[in-house]
């Protein structure tokens, strides 16, 4: 319970301004963009989520090199600390500086390595069938409009200019290309290696680099893992595999190795 002293002499309040975007009121093209701009956060948020639960290795190296691309930003502009366009225009910034600009930097560094992506890391699939060939085609154009939009967005609120936008968008596109070519030639040749090591097995760390299509490969190992606990193993197991289930998350971990070995 606040004493009538701290009442009366109220402190001065902060906002976390983390996600603080300011739009213009009753501009709903600002408020809009004001959501689009907040898409960086929102693959962050993704990419954690995948590192969690997916533990891959190519996923933490993209990850990384998110951070990378970050902090290059944030020594960008210290280094060439030109300030923001309409100074004084939103009165909650993370920095008073806006060249480069770390939203464009960010998501353009996103969109160029996906498309690298797409279009050489998945180059095994070249014998696909024409409509699983197209997701690829749309799903590179959307994410061109993300890119796009979120780029537009800083410099419609006020956020940015031009330059620094563009020049943001230039920075992550190199920073884009060079990191998934190092990715590529030098860090994919160690994942088994670092795979191996017992810490990446004790956090269940893996490394999908050499299976061509992953999302096939986990739905066909599913299903034949469902057939075998279903023919195999009795009825009321699964109620207690189920009770236990959050305590013993490794339940199939030893007959998979034993299937592995058998494999190898």
């Amino acid at each position: 319970m606040a004493s009538e002293e701290q009442c009366s002499v109220p402190p001065r309040w902060r906002s976390i301004s983390l996600t603080h975007v300011e739009y213009a009121a009753g501009d709903l093209t600002g408020e809009v963009l004001a959501y689009t701009s907040l898409l960086p956060i929102a693959i962050l948020v993704g990419f954690v989520t995948l590192i969690v639960f997916k533990r891959e290795l190519h996923t933490i190296s993209f990850f990384g090199g998110l951070i990378i691309n970050e902090a290059v930003n944030w020594l960008l502009k210290y280094i060439l600390r030109e300030p923001r366009p309409c100074e004084g225009a939103h009165a909650t910034l993370n920095t008073e500086y806006g060249m480069p600009s770390s939203h464009s930097q960010f998501i353009w560094f996103f969109a160029v390595y996906f498309f690298l992506f797409l279009y050489l890391r998945m180059h095994q699939t070249n014998n696909a069938r024409c409509v699983e060939l197209l997701w690829r085609h749309v799903l590179s154009i959307f994410l061109l409009g993300v890119a796009l939009s979120v780029s537009y967005s800083r410099v419609y609120l006020l956020y940015h200019s031009w330059s620094q936008v563009i020049y943001g968008g230039v920075a992550g596109s190199i920073i884009g290309v060079l990191w998934f070519f190092i990715t590529q030639e030098v860090l994919t040749p160690l994942f088994p290696k670092i795979a191996a090591w017992p810490v990446s097995e004790f956090f269940l760390v893996r490394d999908t680099s050499l299976i061509p299509n992953i999302l096939w490969f986990e739905y066909t190992v599913t299903r034949a893992e469902a057939r075998y606990v279903h023919v195999n193993v009795p009825h009321y197991l699964f109620k207690i595999r189920g009770w236990f289930l959050g305590w013993f998350s490794f339940f199939p971990r030893n007959r998979q190795r034993k299937l592995g070995t058998k494999l190898q």
